[in-house]
């Protein structure tokens, strides 16, 4: 090949290199989300730096804790995006953080669910699979850590007697609603334990 033919091929390769670096293939949520899922967090964040979440359900220890982060769900078709936290149904669920709660909602999945937003508005603290809510609770309260929010139960597609809280955790930005946010995995968070998956 002559000097002017290698030239003009390493014109092209550089342009197709550059092409390709800035086009995203997908769609850049999913992308996003995979980032943020299996990343830990940064020690700088609100979360880490408050040490450690209340366990979620009355009378769990942290050490019987699994995580369930990523496993199957939907016949294998999605992760599973939560800590699921077993215990005997009506078992009182409460507060893992301070926080207000911006949203009380039935869904087909999540069943009864309840959402609790961080007081810097930076995370999300989601309660499903609710038998029920705790007497009084409402949209627009402040709860502290430990303050009652519910009960366990099998609602949404948790399956008849298979009775646990599925508790999740997103990342927000200030100004996102309440169904907006990253997926992260709030085991760390909630065992002590270093991240498993």
């Amino acid at each position: 090949m002559t000097r002017f033919g290698w030239i003009v091929l390493t014109v092209f390769v550089l342009v197709a290199a550059g092409f390709a670096a800035m086009t995203s293939f997908g769609t850049a949520r999913h992308r996003r989300l995979d980032t943020a899922v299996t990343q830990p967090l940064p020690s700088s964040s609100p979360a880490a730096s408050a040490a450690l979440l209340t366990v979620p359900v009355k009378g769990v220890r942290r050490e019987a804790i699994v995580d369930s982060w990523n496993d199957a769900r939907g016949g294998g078709t999605r992760g599973h995006h939560g800590t699921d936290i077993s215990a005997a149904a009506g078992t009182p669920v409460i507060a893992a953080a301070a926080g207000t709660v911006e949203k009380l909602f039935q869904s087909n999945l999540g069943g009864t669910t309840a959402y609790v937003r961080s007081l810097d508005r930076r995370w999300i603290y989601y309660y499903a699979h609710l038998s029920g809510y705790a007497p009084g609770l409402h949209e627009g309260q402040g709860v502290r850590a430990g303050e009652p929010i519910g009960f366990v139960g099998d609602t949404g597609d948790a399956g008849p007697g298979n009775y646990h809280l599925h508790f999740g955790l997103q990342r927000m930005r200030p100004d996102e609603r309440w169904h907006q946010g990253i997926d992260v995995n709030p085991f760390p968070l909630l065992a002590a334990r270093g991240q498993g998956r």
